[in-house]
This record gives structure tokens, sequence and C-alpha cells, in this order.
């Protein structure tokens, strides 16, 4: 589980990104004690000041050795001209190597690059870098569409606010969706955006939109309803066509792919806070039976809904 966060910055880093690493994993929260502390610092090849792109210094104490007993190593956004040192490079690749988990924000997946932990995996970076980072590194998968991807231990994210996303499904991945939940709430965000969804769409995000707010309501509120296409249209004035076209376009998905993800949220919720039985967990949240739902959480979550429950019971009573 991670407890200790190391975070390696040159000069020209980016404010925002590394302040997303920061809010998330950086700041001591006493009044709300089921919140996970960390250890976190910063570190660079030599210690002292450090430049970043908004024209501010960073006074940074700690240097690359920092890296070697961290949990998760966290390189933030900076430029993509950016040639990092080949100390940062090979303490990058031990940390992978030692099973510490990685994480880049926006164009800090061209610094994972460069030290080959993009190599054969899935990645992302801001939509308008990504044509960039897949010439640059032709032997890592880049999908130029999603918010962020998590690839054997390698999570990589889009711009800006999609690493605020990655952290907090980080977060859900260590801690559980009820961790998780709470530290969105407390940073004004929404609980989870699939990492999957694009990262730009012509409308605002499921909790934003305009049109569907309250047909998104009502298909939350009625999980374990089997409800078709044709039944979300009329509840939303529509034609089905109209109806899966403005869906997309404001969500970035189908109904279906949406509906199962909020499914498979709220069953990791009650397999982590009750004890009902799986099949039950089933019905509750819609699919109907456990072998339904252990096909799309094995799909989803990667492990099987007793397994999950096993790791956050233990994770509780530790």
């Amino acid at each position: 589980m991670i407890r200790n966060v190391a975070v390696p910055v040159l000069d020209g880093i980016f404010a925002f990104e590394l302040g997303v690493l920061c809010e998330v994993f950086g700041v001591e929260r006493p009044d709300e004690p089921l919140l996970p502390s960390f250890t976190f610092d910063l570190c660079t090849p030599v210690p002292g000041p450090v430049r970043t792109v908004s024209g501010f210094d960073l006074m940074v104490t700690h240097d690359l050795s920092r890296l070697e007993t961290a949990d998760l190593v966290a390189v933030p956004a900076i430029g993509r001209e950016t040639d990092p040192p080949a100390e940062l490079l090979s303490a990058l690749r031990s940390a992978a190597e030692r099973g510490a988990r990685i994480l880049s924000v926006c164009s800090g997946a061209f610094i994972l690059g460069e030290a080959g932990l993009l190599d054969d995996r899935d990645c992302t970076t801001h939509w308008t870098y990504a044509t960039e980072l897949a010439r640059r590194f032709p032997k890592a998968r880049v999908d130029p569409d999603v918010l962020y991807v998590d690839s054997a231990g390698v999570i990589t994210s889009a711009g800006t606010a999609a690493g605020i996303d990655a952290c907090i499904y980080l977060i859900r991945e260590e801690f559980g969706t009820g961790v998780a939940n709470r530290l969105a709430r407390r940073m004004v965000m929404p609980p989870h955006r699939e990492g999957g969804q694009r990262q730009y769409v012509d409308q605002p995000v499921p909790c934003e939109a305009d049109t569907l707010a309250d047909t998104l309501q009502w298909m939350l509120e009625h999980l374990a309803e089997d409800v078709s296409v044709e039944q979300l249209a009329g509840l939303a004035h529509l034609s089905p066509r109209t109806f899966a076209r403005r869906f997309r376009a404001e969500t970035g998905t189908t109904p279906h792919h949406w509906l199962t993800d909020q499914r498979i949220m709220a069953a990791r919720r009650l397999l982590e806070e009750t004890a009902q039985p799986v099949e039950a967990v089933a019905d509750l949240v819609g699919f109907g039976s456990a072998a339904v739902l252990r096909h799309h959480f094995a799909r989803r979550v990667g492990t099987t809904p007793q397994s999950y429950r096993r790791t956050f019971t233990r994770a509780v009573a530790s």
C-alpha cells in the first residue's frame, strides 16, 4: 500500500500539475482521520532552487536518492524539450524494477519515455502532445483520447485536470472507493471519471451535462433495473438515435458503458462497506447474477469481487 511518495522536479516544471500531486499526496488532513497520510517529498539531482515555468522557484532539499524508498514516484508536467539527466532516468528505472508505482501527469510522460518505461505499455498524455509522444517513443502504445491509463504499474494521465482523475483512481485502487470518494469531496471533485473517457468532448462531462442531467441522475437511482436505450430516450424526450448521439457527445461514452461503470462503482462500495453476498451485490447494482458481476468486475478492476473484498477488509483491519 502506498505511503511514501517522491516527486522528482527539474527546471521548467509546470506549477499546476505539481500542485495536483502536492494536493493529493502532500497535504495532511487531521480533521479527516479516514483519509490516508503520506510521507511526501520533492527531489532533484542537485538540491537547491528549481525554477518553475511560471517564473518562481521551489527550494528542494532532497537529491534523487529520495526515490529509492518511495512506494510511488510521481512525475509532474515539464517542457517536452527537457533533457532529463541520466541519473534521473536510471532512478526511475530502478524504482519501477523494484515494484514502486510510477505516475506521470501530462507531459511528464516524456520523462518516462526517455527512461524506457513506456516501451510496450499503453500510455497517454495531453492530446496535443500525443503525436509527438508516439513519434519519439515508437515502442509506446499511445492513446490520445483517454484521460489516464494504468499499464503494468505505470500510470500516465492527460493534461491538467486529468492528473487529478489519475491520482483519485490510484487512491481508489489502494484504499478503496469510500476513501477515494471522501478525498474527491474534500477536493470538490467528481468522485470518478473513468480512465477510458475521452479527453475532449463537445459538451461537459456527466455531472455537468445540460440536457441529460436528469436522465443521468435517474440512471444512478435505478441501477438495479434493466433499462434500454429506448426507455432512457423516452425519459429524455428524444428519439433513441438522437439520445445515443447526444449521450456520447456529453459523456464521451455510450449509455451501456456508462451504466456498467456506475454499477461497478456501486458494487465496489458494497463489497467494501457491507457483508452482502456477491450474488446479492450483483442484484442490488443491476448485474442480475454473480457470474455477470464477476465478468465485468474482472474486465474493469482486474480481480474478482471476492478478492477485492478481502483486499479492503485487510486494509481496514490494518
